[in-house]
């Protein structure tokens, strides 16, 4: 099975400042060594999960060191009440055939 890294980023932010967010929070240009990225919302719109897949631990860190990604950071922190973040390595679980 292939496996994965993985970097996993849980903000909950602040209140109506979730479109603010968005616009602050993607990446231009994307990120070397990025592979592919998803954004998960709570339902209240407070909560925002971000998971992107790199193709190693090494293209992360260069990423997360990077300038770019330090303003990128700078311009989401005033919409961010709390963030926890790590990175994992895995690979995708087999779902039983019915």
């Amino acid at each position: 099975m292939e496996e994965h890294f993985v970097w996993v980023t849980t903000r909950r932010i602040r209140p109506g400042a979730l479109e603010d967010f968005e616009k602050a929070w993607r990446p231009e240009p994307a990120p070397q060594g990025l592979r592919r990225a998803f954004a998960y919302w709570s339902g209240d719109g407070q909560e925002i999960t971000g998971v992107s897949f790199w193709d190693s631990q090494e293209a992360c860190d260069a990423w997360r060191s990077s300038e770019t990604e330090a303003q990128r950071r700078a311009a989401m922190a005033r919409y961010v009440a709390e963030e926890r973040e790590g990175f994992y390595r895995g690979r995708e679980l087999g779902v039983p055939q019915r």
